[in-house]
């Protein structure tokens, strides 16, 4: 049984709106992060900056980010289906009042204690460093209350399906971020990046605030947690919130080990992730988030043949998709850095780390970009148990191979990210079949042959042009590195999409129905408007 042209639909639209938005945040992330290069080099200052990130990190992603949608979407859908919108708003004022409480005493203790929890995060910082870290940290962790707000309107939103102030809430987030860095830094010195991260989660919420509102939700003052409902989403996060406390245990643990390198590795090894970071957020998140609320449905109305369609349909996209950006990725890489980061007092030296860790990274592209919808699958049986065992197997392949690769270096932390990550992802597609049996291989690998087929010959003559392009430009100049990059980019792309179509694979189809869908959407706007 093939997915319907309605739920084709619902997923085409809903990926095209976060696609395009994520593409606009990512774009913008480009821009903080080029600024960030340019004003502070890879250095010992980005590294507190970067270092600051994981205590307010690992509370929000552990408690909230991930956890609180997979838990409550499923429930949320449930309810409303069983006893109608106004118990489940009920749900929504419950979780929203005990996640903000929760989450201020959190703040409230990582910000007195912070002194010394950053000193464990950053082990190899000097003392100013970590002196400033702990500064950027105690006004960071204010924002986590703010988005444990904003993520669970978004998990509203995602439940209805109403994609657009959900997937634009984090383009606010960054123009918040990059406000800190143009307006506030030069006044007030690197404590305004941390402003702006205040300032951008504000913007996170209130984008999304009036589409939640619009749907009938009123806010009420009810914490009455012996509810049905509530003990599920309750009973249905703690999983998953073990499973993403090792996650972000993973990033806290990889830190450390960077944190004795020298300085401004920890900057390179995270702007290379957030480089990394565009695809997955633009092609597998995006599509994940889509089908999610499809999966949960499925498993919902006791549908599993619809569920393994939608499956094996989503993750051939995601490859189709992904193989060619990861091949790019590898050929490109330090065009990629140069272009994108290599200004002001971002070096070569700065620029060869990031490249090399680039290099790495995107051998985890695949892998890393899968692992949210597998992850998904699980969510929508329900089942937040199973994909912890992923995590926590992840977690020690990564603190074996640290340990066992320090002397390596950044080399070293690339070869344990990889590790860890395909190790995560080839755990929970065996342990998804052996749950619900066949996940459709077959069609996956039968498209999977030619996608890679494709996907070498584009890389091969995108190196190709890039060593025949050398000679040619000026590569001490910026539009020289870039028009290197352009056209061997340009080239390998071309041969990729000339070869899917004369192959005719099936996800080219999916783009024209994206297409359409795009129209559509962008019509209506113009209507609207």
């Amino acid at each position: 049984m093939k997915p319907t042209t309605s739920s084709l639909s619902l997923i085409s639209r809903g990926a095209i709106i976060i696609a395009a938005f994520s593409i606009l945040s990512r774009l913008l992330g480009l821009v903080r992060d080029r600024l960030l290069a340019s004003t502070f080099g890879a250095t010992a200052t980005l590294d507190a900056y970067y270092a600051a990130f994981k205590l307010p990190d690992f509370i929000f992603n552990t408690f909230v980010l991930g956890a609180l949608a997979v838990a409550f979407i499923p429930s949320y859908i449930r309810l409303k289906n069983e006893a109608g919108p106004n118990q489940a708003w009920l749900l929504v004022s419950r979780l929203l009042n005990w996640l903000v409480i929760f989450l201020l005493a959190a703040a409230i203790v990582g910000i007195i204690f912070a002194n010394h929890l950053v000193p464990i995060i950053a082990p190899g910082f000097s003392l100013e460093t970590l002196a400033l870290s702990v500064r950027l940290t105690r006004l960071m962790l204010l924002s986590i209350v703010v988005f444990g707000a904003s993520n669970l309107l978004g998990s509203v939103l995602q439940a209805e399906r109403r994609f657009t102030a959900y997937a634009l809430a984090p383009v606010l987030y960054n123009l918040g971020l990059i406000f800190g860095i143009v307006l506030l830094v030069p006044y007030v010195g690197i404590i305004g990046l941390a402003w702006g991260v205040l300032i951008g989660s504000f913007g996170h919420l209130l984008v999304q605030l009036p589409a939640v509102l619009k749907l009938g939700f009123k806010w009420q003052a009810s914490f009455d947690w012996r509810d049905k409902y509530f003990k599920q989403v309750f009973k249905l996060l703690l999983p998953r919130t073990f499973g993403l406390a090792a996650s972000s245990l993973n990033d806290i643990i990889t830190a450390a080990f960077i944190s004795h390198l020298a300085a401004g590795s920890l900057a390179a090894f995270a702007l290379a992730v957030n480089l990394h970071s565009f695809p997955i957020n633009v092609f597998g998140v995006s599509l994940a988030i889509a089908v999610f609320p499809l999966f949960s449905q499925a498993f919902s109305l006791s549908r599993p043949d619809d569920f393994r369609q939608q499956f094996v349909a989503s993750v051939r996209r995601i490859l189709f998709y992904i193989l060619p950006v990861a091949v790019m990725l590898l050929v490109l890489r330090a065009q990629i850095v140069r272009v994108v980061l290599g200004s002001g007092s971002f070096d070569w030296l700065a620029t060869i780390r990031t490249a090399q860790m680039l290099g790495f990274l995107a051998l985890a592209l695949v892998s890393d970009s899968l692992i949210p919808l597998v992850a998904r699958a699980f969510y929508a049986l329900p089942d937040t148990k199973t994909p912890v065992i992923a995590s926590l197997a992840s977690l020690l392949v990564n603190v074996s191979l640290l340990i066992t690769l320090r002397p390596l270096g950044l080399t070293g932390i690339g070869l344990a990210y990889v590790a860890a990550s395909l190790t995560n992802l080839c755990l929970l597609l065996w342990l998804l079949s052996r749950r619900l049996g066949s996940l459709g291989s077959q069609e996956i690998i039968a498209g999977l042959k030619p996608m890679m087929a494709a996907a070498f010959l584009a890389g091969s003559v995108a190196y190709l042009v890039l060593r025949l392009m050398a000679p040619v430009v000026d590569m001490r100049t910026f539009v020289g590195i870039f028009s290197q990059g352009l056209v061997a980019g340009l080239s390998g792309v071309a041969v990729y999409v000339t070869l899917v179509y004369i192959w005719r694979l099936a996800e080219v189809k999916f783009i024209k129905q994206i297409w359409l869908s795009g129209q559509t959407f962008v019509k209506r706007l113009w209507i609207r408007n």
